[in-house]
């Protein structure tokens, strides 16, 4: 009964309130994104969403538009470099997911499920495959978001989306909700430049003993 109504219902009164709430919020955002740099205030891409079926989600630019569009933040080169101190804030803080709630209003996305892929993300959707995650609806946070989020590689992140997809319930969707607000106080997994970057940084710190170990 909570996967088929009443998650629905409790996305559509969150993420109402949300919008009433934050609209001043997000219109001061908006306004600051215009003057901070050039192009449009909202950002558009193609994302995989229910039964892999593609949606437009939206969330605040944050980068230049000289940026490729539909290339995941860790192929990027440099990518903090090109970003202002404005932008490089709200991504920090997550305020360039706020646009996502009239998303979840519509129904094309949950406020907690697996974070939904770009479209030409292949070996993650194939990943999810394999536990079922690309069969329930992607989110604003979810399980994988505050158990490493950027810092995760893609199977591991596939892992804990199909954990979530296991344990799904409203006591683990309030889990997930209350342990995101925590994770972006604390700017947890944040890792500019993406999935697994922190283990490419941990990879590129060893000593040439301790990597010569690891490939063994």
């Amino acid at each position: 009964m909570y996967k088929h109504f009443f998650k629905r219902l409790i996305d559509i009164v969150l993420s109402l309130i949300g919008i009433v709430v934050l609209l001043l919020p997000m219109l001061i955002v908006a306004i600051i994104i215009k003057i901070d740099s050039p192009g449009p205030v909202l950002f558009k891409q193609v994302r995989v969403g229910l039964h892999k079926k593609n949606f437009t989600i939206l969330k605040f630019r944050s980068m230049p538009v000289s940026m490729p569009k539909d290339v995941p933040t860790h192929m990027l080169q440099n990518a903090e470099s090109n970003m202002s101190s404005f932008q490089k804030a709200i991504r920090k803080f997550s305020i360039d997911e706020l646009p996502q709630l009239f998303c979840i209003f519509i129904g094309t996305m949950s406020i907690i499920g697996p974070r939904p892929a770009l479209w030409n993300q292949e070996d993650l959707i194939a990943e999810r495959d394999t536990y079922g995650a690309n069969d329930v609806k992607p989110g604003l946070t979810g399980w994988a978001q505050i158990n490493g989020r950027d810092e995760l590689e893609i199977d591991v992140k596939a892992r804990l989306d199909g954990e979530y997809v296991e344990k799904q319930s409203f006591l683990f969707d309030c889990k997930c909700f209350f342990g995101t607000i925590t994770s972006v106080l604390k700017h947890d997994g944040v890792v500019e430049g993406g999935t697994g970057e922190l283990h490419k940084n941990e990879d590129i710190n060893e000593s040439p003993e301790e990597a010569s170990e690891s490939t063994e």
